[in-house]
């Protein structure tokens, strides 16, 4: 299983910004998705997962009402749309995927995406 993240960057606060996450290896459309992040000297932390079919879709709280998470079966990508983004999201953006249908564990980790709000 490969998964390619992109669409990071260097954003001013209020900004946008939008992750792309390709997937490679197996069956995308039958494993739950997700996006965490790590900010410099802080364990890595939950963003949002959504379900193979997108009809179960969760954030952290810290993220709700402004970030977005979406997935494309038929292009096996999995996106997050950043809105409103403040100094505190920066950190390095990760999607991971369901190791088993239905463990609801990610075990398969992309390389990370560099994300970057400035105040």
């Amino acid at each position: 299983v490969q998964l390619q993240a992109s669409g990071g960057g260097l954003v001013q606060a209020g900004g946008a910004l939008r992750l792309s996450c390709a997937a490679s290896g197996r069956t995308f459309s039958s494993y739950e998705m997700g996006w965490f992040r790590q900010a410099p000297g802080k364990e890595r932390e939950f963003v949002a997962a959504i379900n193979w079919s997108g009809s179960a879709i969760h954030y952290a709280d810290s993220v709700k009402g402004r970030f977005t998470i979406s997935r494309d079966n038929a292009k096996n990508t999995v996106d997050l749309q950043m809105n409103s983004l403040k100094p505190e999201d920066t950190a390095v953006y990760y999607c991971a995927s369901e190791g088993r249908i239905g463990s609801r564990r990610f075990d398969y980790w992309g390389q990370g995406t560099q994300v970057t709000v400035s105040s």
